[in-house]
């Protein structure tokens, strides 16, 4: 019978993804993992496998982050405005973070789901989380005639997804005071729905 893991799991794989997401998988050792968790190398290993273990858990915890922006659509009001939310606080957080790290997901589709598929998987399962979140959006607001109604919701959804993901990209290399431009973006990836 397996021994009970005697840490805390949670606070765990939070560490675990932080790391990776501050350095990349490449730009992360095994060592910077234990400095990180406070556990021993072979307590990692022995819990996660390997590296890669450890690489894939701090993904699938990262689809927690996209779940949430999930949540906050469906919160009740005008979807346009919900949309507009979604991008305003993933661009202030990103421009606002101490290290301009921008998007795990993305990070890491651009450093190694071309050279491994179980990572490309991961990503792809991230990213559907928040283009089905929009997707659900889009249809909400082509009901209440705020998004054009005989749009293809499915490709507004990437469409709007796609300019995120763009908008990260620019903040990790913009600074605050260029909020206005990411703003005007936005507003232009927003109007082009209506």
């Amino acid at each position: 019978m397996a021994r009970p893991r005697e840490f805390d799991e949670e606070r765990v794989l939070d560490a675990v993804m932080e790391t990776f997401w501050r350095n990349g998988y490449e730009g992360t050792s095994a060592q910077d993992l234990v400095d990180a968790t406070g556990l021993g190398r072979g307590s990692l290993y022995a819990a996660y496998a390997n590296k890669d273990g450890l690489f894939e858990q701090a993904l699938l915890r990262y689809h927690k982050r996209a779940q949430a922006h999930v949540d906050k659509l469906r919160q009740k009001g005008s979807p346009i405005e919900r949309l507009r939310e979604l991008m305003t606080d993933i661009v202030e957080a990103d421009l606002t973070a101490p290290h301009k790290r921008g998007c795990l997901a993305t990070n890491s589709a651009v450093e190694m789901a071309g050279r491994d598929p179980r990572v490309a998987d991961l990503v792809r399962q991230n990213f559907d989380i928040l283009v089905r979140g929009i997707e659900q959006t889009i249809r909400r607001g082509q009901a209440a005639n705020e998004i054009r109604p005989e749009a293809d919701a499915a490709v507004l959804a990437l469409f709007l997804f796609n300019a995120v993901q763009g908008l990260r990209v620019l903040a990790k290399t913009f600074h605050p005071k260029d909020r206005p431009k990411l703003a005007a973006v936005i507003d232009q990836t927003l109007a082009a729905l209506t």
